[in-house]
């Protein structure tokens, strides 16, 4: 039993050692003043970055999770906060709270982590991503179609841009990764908007999961987490960045 209690003691030292560092920061977004969650891997940068995303619910610790196991990979990843400091608890709620983001902001709001991480002096300029969920999924590509310096996208089951002109300014590879029931964006939608980007030369994999619907990712969604899904994305997920990012 001691040999097991010190076993499990190293393992823990070992564990908070290898940590990334977490702080709020804040930093301009037009005349405003925003703040965030920044992560920063151990060990000596300059690191790839991420832009991470929230889901309708807000800055929750969900998505703080995300953020923390992403910097643990390796990366430099500032959780934005589009929503100023409001967590939803129920769908209603959130529902109330995303629509009440103005359109104009968020891109602003969006804009201004880019430029923050790209000001920062651990972070390699020209190896920032972006990656989000549900609402977060859909600003991960409006990131794509705004930075035409974006390294890599990550699009989990959020909205889709359907103009082909807009999709010309896409320069980032793009995976996105979507549940086959999810009413909100169907399967043909993913389809249609993964062979147009094809068609236009983009760098574009998509991975449609049959049985799940939307936020099938999340274990807070009682009824729709996929605990194999999840996994096989996260796998996906952690291999395209690091395809993108650390090449």
């Amino acid at each position: 039993m001691k040999k097991a209690c010190v076993l499990t003691f190293v393992f823990l030292i070992a564990c908070a050692a290898f940590a990334a560092d977490s702080k709020t920061v804040s930093y301009k977004s037009g005349d405003e003043t925003v703040q965030g969650q920044l992560y920063t891997p151990a060990g000596k940068g300059p690191f790839p970055a991420l832009i991470v995303i929230h889901e309708w619910w807000g800055l929750n610790d969900w998505v703080k999770e995300q953020a923390s196991k992403l910097a643990d990979q390796g990366y430099v990843t500032l959780a934005v906060d589009l929503y100023r400091g409001k967590v939803a608890t129920t769908p209603e709620m959130a529902h109330e709270i995303m629509r009440g983001v103005p359109e104009d902001r968020a891109q602003r709001d969006l804009h201004a982590a880019f430029v923050f991480l790209s000001a920062q002096p651990d972070v390699k300029k020209d190896r920032i991503g972006s990656i989000g969920w549900c609402m977060g999924g859909g600003y991960s590509l409006d990131v794509a179609l705004q930075e035409p310096t974006l390294a890599a996208a990550v699009i989990n089951y959020g909205h889709l841009a359907t103009d082909t002109e807009a999709l010309k300014k896409i320069h980032a590879p793009i995976l996105g990764l979507f549940g086959g029931k999810d009413h909100g964006i169907p399967p043909e939608d993913v389809k249609k908007f993964g062979a147009t980007l094809d068609q236009l030369g983009k760098k574009i994999d998509i991975k449609i999961y049959d049985d799940a619907g939307h936020a099938f990712e999340n274990p807070s969604n009682k009824d729709g987490y996929r605990a194999d899904d999840a996994a096989d994305a996260w796998s996906r997920t952690v291999t395209f960045l690091a395809d993108s990012l650390k090449k």
